[in-house]
């Protein structure tokens, strides 16, 4: 797509300014509107693979109906049929889609307009955790996650620098998986 056609009077790289505007100006006046609330239904649809169900989501206390699926599978070497990403491949797609909307938004409220951005994330897993083979070992990834931002457009390196901090201190799915969440859980036996 050209940046002719991202950037308009009224959409700058590919996001619309009226809504957009809209949307932070609602919220800055009535903390109601900011309350955004997802859920999904995961059903196991045999073997190592499930979908996802998204039904919608609530946003200043209105149900916005979406329908989307979403499948999830193992690769062969992890007793999968490799026929959709995994869950961790999603978790690092999540990780980085929400973060790559930052750095869009704070491209586009700085006025920059971008050629490209890409985020690559990496992390590694010890199978011996979730295995359970060695208690000692962690299921998840005890040695972090690391990503890489790559961004290109007509800004200066100290306006990208601080979209890159403004993304790191406000991405949501950034903040959750960088500090530990409360989780609550409920097992009903059908």
């Amino acid at each position: 797509m050209s940046t002719a056609t991202l950037n308009s009077p009224r959409v700058f790289n590919g996001v619309d300014t009226e809504r957009f505007g809209q949307l932070v100006k609602d919220c800055a006046a009535d903390a109601a509107n900011a309350r955004v609330k997802f859920n999904v239904a995961t059903h196991w649809t045999g073997g190592a693979t499930s979908t996802s169900r998204v039904a919608g989501y609530e946003i200043g206390g209105r149900r916005i109906a979406r329908r989307f699926e979403i499948a999830c599978d193992e690769p062969h070497e992890l007793c999968g049929g490799n026929t959709a990403p995994n869950p961790q491949e999603f978790l690092m797609s999540a990780f980085n889609a929400c973060m790559m909307v930052g750095y869009v938004a704070g491209a586009t409220l700085a006025g920059i307009t971008l050629e490209n951005v890409c985020i690559e994330t990496e992390g590694e897993l010890d199978l011996r955790g979730f295995l359970g083979i060695d208690a000692s070992v962690a299921p998840g990834y005890a040695r972090g996650i690391h990503y890489t931002v790559r961004i290109k457009g007509d800004g200066t390196p100290e306006q990208f620098a601080r979209i890159h901090e403004t993304v790191m201190a406000t991405s949501p799915n950034r903040w959750n998986v960088a500090n530990p969440i409360r989780l609550t859980s409920e097992l009903v036996v059908e």
